[in-house]
């Protein structure tokens, strides 16, 4: 039997991965969400090589390959080699894709920003709280903001 604290957890889960999807529909952006889940896991983690970076966005290894394909094509990410294997490369984020995945973040807030009107001062200094604690608890630092890429 879930305990109280299982059940909040699983309620976040559920209505992120809710709010994501129905910010990602109201945008009208056609681009796959693996384009965005592996430029965030770059931003986050640093470079990694393909089969690490397809583990940790949980997508396939070809999968993963045609992703960075497209992804180096559009000079979003970029290949670098690895100082410790020189069969191996490393996959980055560039300045191009992080300015790219800042602004889908941003669109897709905008995308809610209608679905929130109705909140008080008080329920936004709780989305505030609830916000900080789980950045900090998802990643030993927080997003970057576009202030930190300029």
């Amino acid at each position: 039997m879930p305990t109280k604290h299982t059940e909040t957890l699983e309620n976040l889960l559920v209505g992120s991965t809710r709010l994501t999807r129905l910010a990602a529909q109201r945008t009208g952006n056609t681009m796959v969400s693996a384009v965005w889940t592996t430029l965030s896991v770059l931003s986050t983690e640093g470079p990694r090589r393909i089969g690490d970076l397809a583990k940790l966005a949980r997508i396939s290894q070809p999968g993963m390959t045609k992703v960075v394909q497209n992804l180096v094509a559009d000079e979003w990410v970029l290949r670098i080699a690895d100082v410790d294997d020189s069969r191996a490369w490393l996959i980055d984020i560039t300045p191009t894709g992080r300015t790219a995945l800042l602004g889908w973040r941003g669109e897709l807030a905008s995308a809610l920003e209608g679905v929130f009107t109705d909140l008080s001062d008080t329920e936004w200094k709780t989305l505030e709280k609830a916000a900080a604690i789980l950045l900090t608890k998802a990643t030993n630092r927080p997003l970057e903001t576009k202030e930190e890429i300029a």
